[in-house]
């Protein structure tokens, strides 16, 4: 028997091999299954497409080992960009699952040599509850494409692995198939930017298109506020307590009159002036910036950029709400 020493030593003369020269033969003999598949869509892919897109029911993607795995992305970037879609494994189907299917829907069944056991025995029920079945494979005289309304059958590739026998280069093509199926729909659908935050609310694109400045402002007790006429000294300490980097001044209909920054304060300050002596008014903006309450925070955090300045007044029909800073924005992670 061998001992832990001899059996590494037996790897490592296995494992002495051109790595970079067999990484690259993996990315040219998978490339060149996907050009294979490429030049091979044809009406029956258009057809595919146009069916979904009609789809009254759900859209159900199905597959084993490997061709699950790529069976649950495809799925997943369907539902991403506005074709709802689920994976449903074959296995699990045969003990109860197959009530998930309705005459109304649509199965895609991912099989590269088409006899999948576990895909095979959920074939007659697919067929006698109604729904439409389409088949993917690389064999076209399998039963599963027998089986099938419609089908696309792969042309003929090798695998990358060096054996032919590991799914590689066919869970490859089977997943840019389905990304093209998906990315085909969503175009048919007119599906925008708005739509995929919609379903993608906690993404950086979500946030940017969803997270308004009246979502993340500082209001009510939480903004600092004074009337005009405020002493500058009773001013600074209402900024102070509210620690937001700017006061603003309204009048007795709450409409903004003017702004007061930290750095306004630091200049006033260097003149030497006389806190106690002065208004508000005195040394106030007068022609502040603001935003109106529904501008998308994204955009408030450009404008902010831009003019160089940490925090903007918000106001809604000519009154003021709140404030948002720089910071505010950024921790709800809004970059730009």
């Amino acid at each position: 028997m061998l001992n832990n020493t001899a059996i590494l030593s037996e790897v490592k003369k296995v494992t002495q091999i051109d790595i970079l020269s067999e990484a690259k033969n993996v990315f040219e003999m998978e490339g060149k299954a996907l050009n294979l598949v490429k030049e091979a869509l044809d009406e029956n892919f258009v057809k595919i497409v146009e069916l979904i897109s009609s789809c009254k029911g759900k859209v159900i993607v199905t597959g084993m080992g490997k061709s699950g795995h790529v069976s649950r992305k495809i799925a997943a970037t369907m539902s991403s960009l506005g074709t709802s879609s689920f994976f449903l494994h074959p296995a699990e189907a045969l003990h109860g699952d197959l009530g998930m299917i309705s005459a109304n829907d649509i199965i895609i069944a991912i099989s590269y040599s088409g006899e999948s056991e576990e895909i095979t025995r959920i074939l007659p029920n697919i067929k006698i509850i109604g729904a439409t079945l389409i088949g993917i494979s690389g064999n076209p005289n399998s039963s599963l494409i027998k089986y099938s309304d419609y089908s696309f059958v792969f042309p003929l590739f090798k695998e990358a692995c060096a054996m032919n026998l590991a799914p590689t280069s066919s869970t490859t093509v089977a997943m840019v198939w389905g990304d093209a199926l998906a990315v085909c729909l969503s175009k048919s659908y007119g599906f925008l930017e708005s739509n995929y935050a919609l379903f993608h609310p906690a993404g950086s694109l979500g946030k940017k298109l969803l997270i308004k400045v009246n979502d993340i402002m500082h209001s009510g007790d939480r903004n600092a506020v004074v009337m005009v006429g405020t002493t500058l000294k009773d001013a600074i300490i209402e900024m102070s307590t509210k620690a937001l980097g700017i006061i603003n001044i309204v009048n007795e209909q709450d409409e903004l009159i003017g702004v007061f920054t930290d750095g306004d304060l630091r200049r006033t300050l260097s003149r030497e002036v006389n806190v106690y002596g002065l208004s508000i008014d005195d040394v106030m903006v007068r022609t502040p910036l603001y935003i109106e309450s529904e501008l998308l925070a994204v955009d408030a955090l450009k404008m902010m950029k831009e003019n160089n300045i940490s925090a903007l007044p918000i106001i809604k029909e000519h009154n003021l709400i709140g404030t948002v800073r720089v910071n505010d924005i950024l921790g709800v992670g809004i970059f730009v």
